[in-house]
């Protein structure tokens, strides 16, 4: 195994309902990603999920849309990730019901492949 490299993981909780200029707002967080060259990202949706401003949210039978958390997980050095958030922070300071950021440090053992 390789030798460990310090990182900053960048998490962003948005609902599925949120939206930057017509398009998911998880949607256009992963393509400034590839934009901006970072080195990974990842987008979960969760299955239920509650906030300081919103009901508990979880998918019914009868909701024409799904409103459901999602969590966008970016990993790349922390100069990388302060970089890329101050990028993304006019969308996200614009959501009506705000989101929650949070970054914390990992440690990254690269495996196999390389980064371009």
């Amino acid at each position: 195994m390789n030798t460990p490299e310090e990182n900053l993981m960048l998490r962003i909780y948005v609902s599925s309902t949120d939206t930057v200029r017509h398009v998911p707002v998880h949607e256009a967080v992963a393509y400034a990603t590839r934009r901006y060259g970072m080195a990974g990202c990842t987008v979960y949706k969760g299955l239920m999920g509650a906030g300081r401003h919103t009901r508990l949210m979880s998918p019914t039978f009868w909701e024409i849309v799904e409103k459901v958390p999602v969590i966008i997980e970016i990993v790349d050095t922390s100069e990388r990730i302060e970089m890329f958030l101050d990028k993304i922070s006019c969308w996200l300071d614009r959501l009506p019901h705000g989101c929650l950021v949070c970054t914390q440090p990992v440690r990254v053992y690269p495996v196999g492949g390389t980064r371009s």
